[in-house]
């Protein structure tokens, strides 16, 4: 049903259970239309000054001089505790500090970076694409869409060879894990992993994400090895699981629409515009939160030093200001500006590697399925910063064409 009725009040955004309504994009294509900025009284979060448009999106991502990171950068945290690495981390800094600790480790996310790992996460990619095809069923996120960003970022990071298995294990339980608690178990014995490694690098150092972190000074001093390290922490969590959630839902989303299915693996289907859409499609982002520095005004609203502002990132992303027929999936979307990796100071530093990863995942689908079945309902997750699917199970019907993976 593509009617939703007249609505008036904000429902709790801050509810996963919202995002999972199919119902979701109608209702806040009504609300935006009434405004672009509505309050929130969240029971869980306290209150929330939430941006539903493109521009203002835009706005406030774009000034980090009205709008800070450092009381935190994504909801979760509660009403007035501010979350632990705050000032420390990337995500949870403001320029200039921001700035400084992103250039340690620009190097290894440039798009000339990306280009010469791609063949790399091509290989990969081939095999574990063709191992899936050949299997009666596999799960998407646990045995396609996880796999590639992981080993691409243990090689990033700098983890020795023998560690890797043992490494994998555990993001595997941290990213993976039947139930919260064994989530959280498998994360805090990455930490100390990273810590030991942390270690290691500094008396060693190599070409290396851990290394430059823990061995680069910053105003004249080396960081402390556990801000080094949450900093490497907050880069592997955010390699893997952005491209895990979104290639998942994108794959979900090209089963339920055909036509898009078929266009990318026509003739003259561009790979980069069909990323793009992708993207912008699933906005598996689900939000940025950002806190007033100062009093200030917003779309006509007085906003306090201390408020908290929300962008959510499915509702620009479908702003029919910015985007023509924005409910419909175009392959071929030019322009598409979309904010799935955000915007301003804090733009996604793992993009352009993100898009090569994508990209080969999708092409690799694309050369050797004639279509990919899901075999059981979907089963979404109830995470509120990347809404994505804990289980998709499906078959790979293969080509007639399909060959066999080349070695690694």
């Amino acid at each position: 049903m593509n009617t939703v009725t007249s609505t008036t009040v904000l429902p709790d955004l801050t509810d996963p259970a919202f995002w999972a309504r199919e119902d979701s994009h109608l209702i806040l294509r009504e609300l935006r239309r009434r405004a672009p900025l509505w309050r929130l009284e969240s029971a869980a979060e306290g209150p929330l000054w939430c941006v539903l448009s493109y521009a203002l999106a835009g706005e406030v991502l774009g000034d980090a001089a009205r709008f800070s990171s450092e009381r935190g950068s994504l909801l979760g945290t509660g009403r007035d505790r501010a979350p632990a690495g705050a000032g420390k981390m990337m995500a949870l800094t403001d320029p200039p500090r921001h700035r400084e600790l992103r250039n340690l480790v620009l190097p290894f996310f440039t798009k000339r970076k990306a280009a010469e790992l791609s063949g790399r996460v091509a290989d990969l990619t081939r095999q574990v694409v063709h191992g899936a095809l050949e299997a009666a069923e596999t799960d998407f996120v646990r045995d396609i869409s996880t796999a590639v960003p992981l080993t691409v970022m243990c090689d990033l990071l700098g983890v020795p060879d023998e560690d890797r298995d043992h490494v994998v294990r555990m993001c595997d339980r941290a990213f993976l894990g039947d139930t919260p608690a064994e989530r959280a178990e498998a994360h805090q014995q990455l930490l100390p992993y990273l810590f030991a490694l942390g270690l290691r690098r500094r008396a060693d150092p190599r070409d290396d994400i851990i290394s430059s972190l823990v061995t680069h000074e910053v105003d004249g001093r080396r960081l402390p090895l556990d801000e080094a390290l949450l900093n490497c922490d907050n880069i592997l969590v955010g390699g893997v699981q952005t491209v895990r959630h979104t290639s998942t839902m994108a794959m979900l989303a090209l089963t339920r629409h055909p036509d898009a299915w078929r266009a990318m693996r026509e003739d003259g289907y561009d790979p980069e515009l069909g990323v793009e859409e992708l993207l912008r499609w699933t906005s598996v982002g689900l939000h940025v939160l950002r806190t007033a520095r100062t009093d200030t005004e917003l779309a006509g609203q007085r906003i306090r030093a201390g408020d908290r502002v929300v962008v959510w990132t499915p509702a620009a992303n479908r702003d029919e200001a910015e985007f023509e027929d924005p409910g419909r999936l175009r392959l071929d979307r030019t322009p598409n500006r979309h904010l799935a990796f955000g915007w301003g100071p804090h733009y996604c530093i793992g993009a352009p590697l993100a898009r090569v990863e994508l990209a080969s995942l999708f092409g690799a689908l694309a050369e050797v399925a004639e279509g990919v079945e899901v075999l059981r309902p979907p089963v979404p997750n109830r995470s509120l910063i990347n809404f994505g699917l804990d289980s998709l199970v499906v078959r790979l019907h293969a080509r007639e064409t399909a060959g066999r993976p080349r070695p690694v």
